[in-house]
């Protein structure tokens, strides 16, 4: 059975708790064993996390250690997989350059708050989106500063740009896999999102 960490804990507006469990369960029905943990400090036991096959960060903004995050980096390197959503993934740590580096991107803003409707553009022709279809959300928009080697597997237009929702990256011998919706546990919740969920995280777990 493949084993996965999920990290909980940050901001309390994107409800780290009740958004964990829902990704757990997400991971469990994939024949997945879940670890929660609300402590950074976990991060440090390197050789526990070596054992793993998934990392899901859901910590958003926050703070962490040069060591802890030295421990993470070195981890997904060596080939545990990365994965997560939202702020959970894409806005924690906003001083740890490096794991923005990791991630392959970093929130900036969402002008119109929650309020904003766009339709979300998928490309069916990778294992994480595999059977889905363009759908359309009415939640936050992120805009955010992206490392130009992601693959972009789903985006949406602006009137600026092609605004990239999810992707993939390779992060040393690690995969990692990133989408930017979640802002509401109605949304997490949605059939597409615990489609794409559940294929993203498999996937980076190899």
């Amino acid at each position: 059975m493949k084993k996965a960490l999920i990290v909980s804990g940050g901001w309390s507006g994107h409800k780290p708790k009740e958004i964990s469990e829902i990704l757990a369960a997400y991971l469990r029905e994939n024949e997945f064993e879940v670890e929660i943990t609300t402590s950074l400090d976990t991060l440090l036991d390197e050789e526990k996390l070596l054992e793993l096959n998934l990392i899901v960060p859901n910590w958003t903004m926050g703070e962490i250690t040069q060591e802890q995050l030295q421990s993470l980096l070195n981890t997904i390197k060596s080939g545990v997989g990365l994965a997560g959503l939202h702020g959970g993934m894409g806005d924690a740590f906003r001083n740890a350059a490096d794991y923005q580096f990791m991630v392959g991107g970093q929130f900036v803003a969402h002008p119109g708050g929650d309020a904003e409707e766009y339709t979300v553009q998928v490309d069916p022709a990778h294992p994480v989106t595999e059977g889905m279809k363009d759908f359309t959300v009415k939640s936050e928009l992120y805009y955010m500063h992206v490392d130009p080697v992601i693959d972009v597997l789903a985006y949406t237009n602006t009137e600026q740009v092609k605004m990239p929702v999810a992707w993939t990256k390779q992060y040393g011998e690690g995969r990692v896999f990133y989408c930017a919706l979640g802002h509401s546990i109605n949304l997490v919740e949605r059939p597409e999102m615990k489609k794409m969920m559940s294929q993203g995280m498999a996937w980076a777990a190899k």
